[in-house]
């Protein structure tokens, strides 16, 4: 075990802890008066249940990095029947939040399904097209995977979660477009679901559905938002008042404004804002820089893998945390609807810390092998 600790890629380590260290503060800081004032709650109550997300984060760690990529692989198989069963069981037993039926409550603890399946759809792809690499002239082969993903993205849609859908659909491609597959089979597959797209969006407005539901369609206000603050700007706006409040160094730490009641769970989707607002822009681009140092230490790792599977579970992790990243900054600033996506390393819940943490940990296990070999 310790030869394994000894391989850890010691920079993406440090960088990723403390961005979880900086979440967890936030979490507290941007919770505490919603918790107090909304909910009735102790106004520890979400920096608690963040630190024992948190601590399980840490115990799968430590199991996962024991195990080999193509142990991840073998288990997959499992995993992604489990989880997939348990998107088909969502309409029947899941509880509704926000318009969205995407959850199972169990009392103390909640489960996405959806959150669970992107990291387990990376890590399966990555060992099932490694596993079939000399029948990849097979259409068959190539597209199995594709129609078990597409199932899961349609079950996302009809929850609707359609932020994670979009997010889940990207992940899968950029693993595909990855993949020593032939370039006649790529092109055919990308016109293809181009075509399943264009026939879905006219189906769906044939049967007077819309894409976006009514949320959702409020939320794209990047045009004068302020202009509608009490109507569909109300977000949108007040989380451009938490930036324009926090300036260059911020109001201090705890002392945010936005925070009382005018931002609707700010640590959540906008806890950016409350960042901003309370430590500075400069802090604010610093903990982007991080990000970007994340992404690239990944992309590093994936490059110098001596297999396809580790290289793919690598390119796929980046892209997964890369897109929450995009999807949640362009909806603060109103650029594209605020879907519910999380931020990295800084917004709480239990189901996206887990898997960004099975994520890391899966990447750091693939620098292992790299320099220990495939078999320690």
């Amino acid at each position: 075990m310790s030869k394994i600790f000894k391989n850890l890629d010691k920079p993406l380590l440090f960088v990723s802890l403390l961005l979880f260290v900086i979440g967890l503060i936030m979490v507290f800081s941007a919770s505490n008066v919603t918790a107090y004032m909304a909910n009735l709650a102790s106004p520890y109550i979400y920096f608690i249940k963040q630190a024992i997300f948190l601590g399980i984060g840490a115990v799968l760690f430590c199991i996962m990095i024991r195990v080999s990529s193509k142990g991840y692989g073998r288990l997959s198989y499992l995993l992604l029947g489990l989880v997939l069963l348990s998107q088909i069981l969502l309409p029947f037993f899941g509880v509704l939040r926000n318009n969205s039926r995407s959850w199972f409550d169990f009392g103390l603890v909640s489960y996405q399904p959806s959150e669970f399946m992107k990291v387990v759809t990376i890590i399966w792809l990555a060992y099932y097209y490694d596993k079939n690499k000399n029948k990849l002239n097979k259409y068959t082969k190539v597209f199995f995977p594709i129609a078990i993903c597409l199932i899961s993205a349609v079950l996302m849609f009809f929850e609707p979660d359609l932020g994670t859908m979009l997010i889940y659909g990207t992940i899968v491609g950029v693993i595909f477009l990855a993949q020593p597959i032939t370039n006649k089979i790529k092109v055919q597959t990308v016109f293809l679901g181009l075509a399943a797209i264009v026939i879905g969006v006219i189906i769906l407005v044939g049967t007077g559905h819309g894409i976006l539901i009514d949320r959702q369609k409020e939320r794209l206000t990047a045009e004068n938002p302020c202009d509608n603050l009490l109507t569909t700007g109300n977000q949108i706006c007040n989380g451009y008042i938490a930036i324009n409040n926090g300036g260059l160094t911020g109001v201090g730490l705890g002392n945010s404004t936005q925070k009382y009641l005018y931002l609707p769970e700010p640590y959540t989707d906008f806890i950016f804002c409350i960042i901003i607002e309370e430590l500075g822009l400069i802090s604010g681009l610093a903990i982007i820089f991080m990000y970007i140092f994340i992404l690239w230490r990944i992309l590093y790792i994936g490059r110098k893998s001596a297999t396809n599977t580790g290289a793919s579970i690598c390119y796929g992790v980046a892209f997964y945390i890369f897109v929450h990243i995009a999807v949640n900054l362009l909806g603060l600033f109103g650029l594209i609807p605020m879907t519910g996506v999380p931020l990295p390393f800084m917004s709480y819940g239990g189901s996206f810390t887990i898997c960004l943490i099975a994520a890391l940990t899966a990447v750091q296990r693939v620098n292992v092998e790299n320099r220990l070999g495939e078999d320690v």
